[in-house]
């Protein structure tokens, strides 16, 4: 009997703790990813002068078709963001051809990421009134090798604009609305070590922009700042593996040990 509720608490704590480390590690909203105020109305035209946004914030712009529209904003270890944008076109009646238009994301060192999945580039026909983009990026890292190109945190820059058009289309107004949202990887992704820093335009860059009388992104960061990998749900995961561990050993001594010392035998005459 004891050996039954033995292996029935081993059960019961491994079902608790599996779960609650379960329910940890799945993909949540980003705190950061909550509503926010109205965004910016405007966006910049090179990587020094890019528009800041938070994550969860639309940003919208009036721009000239062939522009290079910037905008930056701060992604932080564990976060998978995924960035929208939608191009409002010129009336058909002025457009001369078919276009295409493409968002890119580039990091704090300005390395282009690639897309996980999304619609990075795509066409607009003669007649079409808008063209929608989206590009889910691989979850932010705490560290990584200095070879490897994996996303770090720190400023992260999107990049709209037009590809190919006919060049008598060059100049005509666009509208442009971008939002980036995340979410919490948990983790799973998460790596040994960390950066001293996130990858954010430095003093220096900052203090020539200001001087310059450029918009700067210096200082951009996550609400409630940076987290820099202080905490992760696999603190919970070794945690819970300890625990199930112990228990499996009372478990598996309380079914092997058997009933006791064996019954006193009488000595041989």
């Amino acid at each position: 009997m004891r050996t039954v509720r033995a292996l029935t608490a081993v059960a019961l704590a491994g079902g608790a703790l599996l779960g609650l480390a379960g329910a940890a590690a799945a993909d949540t909203p980003s705190p950061s990813a909550s509503t926010a105020a109205a965004g910016p109305t405007e966006a910049g035209t090179s990587f020094r002068t890019a528009t800041s946004v938070k994550v969860g914030q639309e940003a919208t712009a009036e721009a000239s078709t062939g522009d290079y529209l910037y905008w930056v904003l701060p992604l932080d270890a564990g976060q998978r963001a995924t960035v929208k944008a939608t191009v409002t076109l010129p009336a058909a009646a002025s457009r001369h051809g078919a276009a295409n238009w493409r968002i890119d994301v580039y990091d704090g060192l300005r390395r282009r990421q690639p897309c996980m999945y999304g619609k990075q580039a795509a066409p607009a026909a003669k007649d079409a009134g808008a063209v929608e983009l989206s590009c889910t990026l691989r979850p932010v890292r705490t560290g990584a090798d200095q070879w490897a190109d994996d996303p770090l945190p720190g400023s992260y820059y999107v990049r709209l604009t037009v590809v190919d058009l006919a060049p008598e289309d060059l100049g005509q107004p666009v509208r442009t609305r971008v939002r980036a949202d995340a979410v919490d990887t948990g983790g799973a992704y998460a790596v040994d070590g960390a950066l001293s820093a996130p990858l954010v335009p430095g003093i220096t860059a900052a203090r020539a922009a200001e001087a310059d009388g450029e918009q700067q992104a210096a200082g951009i960061e996550p609400e409630g700042g940076w987290a820099g990998g202080r905490w992760s749900d696999r603190w919970i995961w070794t945690v819970a593996g300890g625990l199930l561990a112990a228990l499996a050993g009372i478990g598996g001594y309380s079914l092997t040990r058997g009933s006791g010392r064996p019954a006193r035998t009488a000595s041989g005459g």
